[in-house]
């Protein structure tokens, strides 16, 4: 897997308030711009196939009121699919209550595509003051990463992608996007200690390492 900084740079990031079924929580919200076609990247987010090369196997029954399976991951329901600009789906992990994710893609003159994702959740207030909105913005990064070079050629190799998560060029991205996302933190009103204790303990839960006291 090769790093790509510009993928942390290239990327807006915002932190906002939005209501889903489960009720009232924080929304990430993130914005990059792909050299391709509006149709390749929505078939690369789409496709089954697709969709194991660069994040995850996935199974289901891939229509709105349809339920889909990522391995070993989330799952939940297809509400609404409007090809090829948008996707939304519940997003179950563990015990927490269904959270929502919308995607939209916009063609741009050119080719290039514009993809913008909303993730909406309730979220216990102890695990936000604690981790703020990295805990899932930096997950994202990495899967716009992951697309980005699925768009690009790159073949996806797993045990490759592991190593990388643990080598300085990883843990250093893992780091620039836990800022960028303590920036977006701040920019919604956290205070500035708020926003560097969500950043040191979300870029310690990604890096394995434990924060300083």
């Amino acid at each position: 897997m090769t790093d790509s900084p510009d993928s942390i740079q290239d990327t807006q990031r915002a932190v906002g308030t939005g209501r889903i079924t489960a009720g009232e929580g924080p929304t990430v919200r993130l914005q990059r711009t792909y050299p391709a076609p509006v149709e390749e990247v929505w078939d690369a987010c789409t496709s089954a196939e697709r969709i194991g090369r660069w994040f995850l196997p996935v199974t289901g029954d891939f229509h709105p009121g349809g339920k889909y399976q990522l391995q070993g991951h989330a799952g939940g329901e297809i509400l609404r699919c409007e090809p090829p600009n948008l996707l939304r789906v519940t997003w179950l992990s563990g015990d927490n209550p269904p959270s929502e994710v919308e995607l939209r893609l916009s063609p741009r003159p050119g080719g290039d595509t514009v993809l913008e994702l909303e993730h909406t959740a309730v979220v216990d207030p102890a695990f936000w003051a604690r981790f703020g909105p990295g805990a899932v913005g930096v997950g994202w990064d990495l899967l716009l990463l992951g697309l980005g070079l699925h768009l690009s050629g790159e073949t996806k190799d797993e045990a490759g992608a592991q190593r990388w998560l643990q080598s300085p060029e990883g843990k250093a991205f893992v780091s620039a996007s836990s800022d960028a996302w303590g920036a977006a933190f701040r920019a919604a009103g956290a205070t500035a200690a708020e926003a560097a204790s969500a950043v040191q303990h979300t870029t310690a839960f990604y890096t394995a390492e434990a924060p300083s006291a």
